[in-house]
């Protein structure tokens, strides 16, 4: 058997997470390394995936699986995180750690996944996009059968009142797997953790109703491993994951009589011997990552934009409903200020965005007031104030790499509303920036943005000027050229690849080499039905109807132009993505 070697890795928060390494046995000087990377099932930890290692024969391999938090040998509160998101991070914190650690690259790793780690990795491909070879994933934990009715409604009733509290398994381990040695061995681990927290099962459930609905994103080899005798989770969104999954390159096995614990099952050589098959297929064969660079005139969210902006029948019972929402809306209106200056300006424009960063109720009377703050605390611009905190994180970041290179920090933001992010960013930072160059198309935006620059006594290194983002000329003339760019909540309003092609040219044309670019992204938003039907945009009141773009196909549209893709910061719920690119030489 190999012998595992045992590391830690610092996470993206600081805690240190335990992992287990087992290094290839066979080294081929002429090929690349390539690792398997494995995530355990909820209640577990990596040592319960030490078998696969020797099982699935794969000895030119590396492998790795490492301890979720709250788990195994990792610290934290047994069965918990501080959210599911924040595991689902960990995971992107590890594949960076394997790279820089062990020489690793992405397009050099296939990951396998089991129940709960499946539906982390699910979430995680969904919304990272990452270039790994293949993923394998074993029952994931779409939907667990809680058996008592109505369990889920009363779990998110119980933790309104009570707050996060822990729930232990029901689970037996002779219904997770056949294997006497197996079962015992669950039984007398120390390491087994029952409970899981209230907080990680929610967040379960809410990730992975998402990454079902929209697992046409995922563009990655998947091989789907179902258990056909499952106590613990259902099978049908499984099947509905893997109807929709957006990848070429999709198996999906149904096995017999197979418990929960499939890659742990007394028959298991059946399962292993079609992932092993599929892995090296998928290594044998070179990377491809279909191009979605014309997911705007085909594809899942072209039609989702097609279908949102036409016309519903008249009288409908749904074309009643959403009359019934504006009507709501404008009576709203009346009495938020809020909801008023959505209706003037636009809710997509920069006056609205800029109230909702300073996300302070105000309207006419208490109940103006209380109107504005449920607005305000709606999820998209939820999603919407922690983009800006994910903006200045990023923003920060990229200038602290420009000082390091001994470089000047030049600041462009061709689309910035009123600048408040850009500016905000800037707070409690030693040293400047060498100039700010704020541009918008509209003249309010600049108006107000210049005051905003004035206000914060900014203005002997800003500027505030009017600029069409989508003049590929006018943005390659940018004088001086800037270091770091920054487009923030502006591709999304725009369906049109063509378009933000076009503004990504200028910008790689007037980039240094070498320098950054902060860019946002929409890949998910639960409201867009809302947003298409009773909101309204800048545009001349027109509806503001948006298409989405999976983060696969934004980070390829940011390629494209000329820039490598570095980090990325996403929030808890899927909608907003923050990345930060670098201008390729």
């Amino acid at each position: 058997m190999r012998e595992a070697q045992q590391l830690r890795f610092t996470s993206h928060d600081g805690v240190e997470l335990f992992y287990r390494h087992w290094p290839a046995e066979v080294a081929d000087a002429a090929a690349p390394r390539r690792a398997i990377v494995m995530f355990h099932r909820g209640h577990e930890h990596g040592g319960r995936m030490a078998h696969l290692v020797d099982e699935l024969d794969m000895p030119g391999f590396d492998f790795f699986a490492w301890d979720a938090r709250g788990h195994g040998l990792s610290p934290g509160e047994r069965g918990d995180s501080p959210s599911f998101a924040t595991s689902v991070r960990d995971v992107q914190t590890f594949i960076e750690h394997i790279g820089d650690q062990h020489g690793l690259a992405e397009e050099d790793l296939a990951v396998l996944a089991q129940s709960v780690g499946a539906v982390v990795v699910a979430t995680w491909a969904h919304d990272y996009a990452p270039q790994i070879r293949a993923l394998v994933l074993a029952s994931p934990a779409f939907k667990v059968k809680l058996y008592v009715p109505l369990a889920r409604s009363g779990l998110k009733l119980m933790r309104t009142w009570r707050g996060n509290f822990f729930v232990n398994s029901y689970v037996k381990a002779r219904f997770l797997s056949h294997d006497p040695a197996r079962i015992a061995s669950f039984d007398n681990d120390p390491l087994i953790t029952r409970a899981i927290s209230v907080n990680m099962l929610l967040g379960l459930y809410e990730a992975a109703e998402r990454v079902v609905a929209d697992a046409q994103a995922i563009q990655i080899p998947t091989q789907l491993l179902i258990s056909g005798a499952d106590f613990v989770v259902q099978r049908k969104p499984q099947e509905q994951f893997f109807e929709r999954l957006g990848s070429l390159r999709k198996e999906q096995h149904i096995l017999p009589g197979f418990f929960h614990d499939t890659l742990g099952e007394r028959d298991r050589s059946h399962a292993l011997s079609r992932a092993r098959r599929f892995l090296l297929h998928c290594f044998e064969e070179p990377v491809q990552h279909p191009s979605l660079l014309d997911a705007d005139r085909l594809g899942a969210t072209c039609a989702e934009a097609e279908s949102l902006a036409a016309p519903l029948p008249h009288n409908s019972p749904r074309d009643l409903y959403w009359r019934a929402s504006r009507a709501s809306l404008r009576f709203g209106s009346n009495l938020s200020d809020g909801v008023k200056l959505g209706f003037d300006t636009g809710f997509d424009s920069g006056s609205t965005l800029d109230y909702v960063y300073r996300n302070r109720p105000s309207g006419k009377s208490a109940l103006g007031k209380l109107i504005d703050r449920n607005y305000l605390n709606s999820i998209g611009w939820r999603g919407i104030r922690q983009r800006k905190v994910h903006a200045e994180e990023l923003l920060r970041l990229a200038m602290a790499k420009l000082r390091v290179q001994g470089r000047g920090v030049r600041i462009v933001d061709i689309a910035a509303g009123h600048g408040r992010y850009i500016l905000e960013a800037l707070d409690g930072m030693e040293q400047q920036p060498d100039s700010i160059l704020l541009r918008d198309y509209s003249d309010v935006n600049v108006r107000d943005g210049a005051a905003l620059i004035e206000h914060r006594g900014l203005s002997h290194i800003a500027r505030f000027v009017k600029g069409d983002a989508f003049d590929r000329d006018d943005l390659a003339a940018l004088d001086p050229k800037p270091t770091l760019a920054v487009v923030s909540g502006l591709y999304e309003l725009f369906g049109s690849n063509q378009m933000v092609g076009d503004s990504l040219a200028g910008l790689a044309a007037a980039v240094e080499e070498g320098g950054y670019l902060v860019y946002t992204g929409q890949p998910w938003h639960p409201q867009l039905e809302l947003i298409a039907r009773a909101l309204t945009s800048h545009r001349g009141g027109e509806a503001w109807v948006m298409r989405r773009r999976s983060q696969a196909e934004m980070d390829q549209l940011v390629e494209a132009a000329g820039f490598r893709k570095l980090t990325q910061r996403i929030d808890e719920w899927g909608i907003f993505s923050v990345s930060l690119a670098q201008r390729l030489s």
